[in-house]
């Protein structure tokens, strides 16, 4: 992982809630929107956000499906900074599991791969865990490069915030389900010369605080 000498913080933001989140594995299915609730969520993120100093706010990323888009939007006109869709943020790739109902995919056998061994599974005609892993890492990477001493807000989706949390903090993959990041919640990751250092995960309260100890 790249790090500038001057350190960059990245607020992970977690889409709002949709209105079959924790009922279906939707995966990158088309289409899936925020719920009356989500939109209520995105509006208070957006409003925790934009309490911290705009000018050090370079760049607002986000995955490029609906429900991520629609979780910035409220972000971007509370900063005055234009939306950037950026591929690497998008949903894990769930393949032949996309749209079915987690309670009958918690019934299939492989189901216990994906709570348990997550680093050997790869989702039927879908995407790995290490791959979902290795592509946001380097999202990341990228972004830390080219925004040195800035903030940079990227909205992405549960699984690969939760993975780039795990692969800051050098805990293996397979331990990534332990890491709970609810619907609009911040996640805050600080890149220094020296490596990353992870302020917040899961934060819904006040970010004026994110600062190294």
């Amino acid at each position: 992982m790249a790090s500038s000498a001057r350190p960059t913080l990245i607020l992970l933001v977690r889409h709002g809630q949709t209105p079959t989140t924790g009922v279906e594995l939707y995966g990158r299915k088309p289409g899936v929107q925020l719920s009356a609730v989500g939109w209520g969520q995105a509006e208070k993120v957006a409003e925790r956000i934009s309490e911290i100093d705009h000018r050090r706010i370079a760049a607002i990323y986000s995955s490029p499906l609906k429900r991520t888009l629609e979780t910035a939007t409220p972000i971007s006109e509370a900063i005055g900074i234009p939306v950037k869709q950026k591929r690497g943020l998008i949903e894990l790739d769930v393949g032949a599991w996309t749209g079915r109902k987690l309670n009958q995919l918690r019934k299939l056998k492989a189901w216990s791969a994906v709570q348990k061994y997550p680093s050997g599974f790869r989702f039927p005609k879908g995407e790995s865990f290490v791959e979902m892993q290795t592509r946001m890492a380097q999202t990341i990477d990228g972004f830390v490069t080219n925004h040195p001493g800035k903030t940079v807000v990227a909205v992405s989706h549960a699984d690969p915030i939760r993975a780039l949390v795990a692969h800051a903090m050098g805990t293996h993959l397979d331990l990534f389900q332990r890491i709970v990041v609810s619907p609009c919640s911040v996640t805050a990751i600080l890149y220094t010369p020296s490596g990353p250092v992870v302020l917040a995960v899961n934060n819904t309260g006040d970010l004026g605080s994110l600062t190294p100890a």
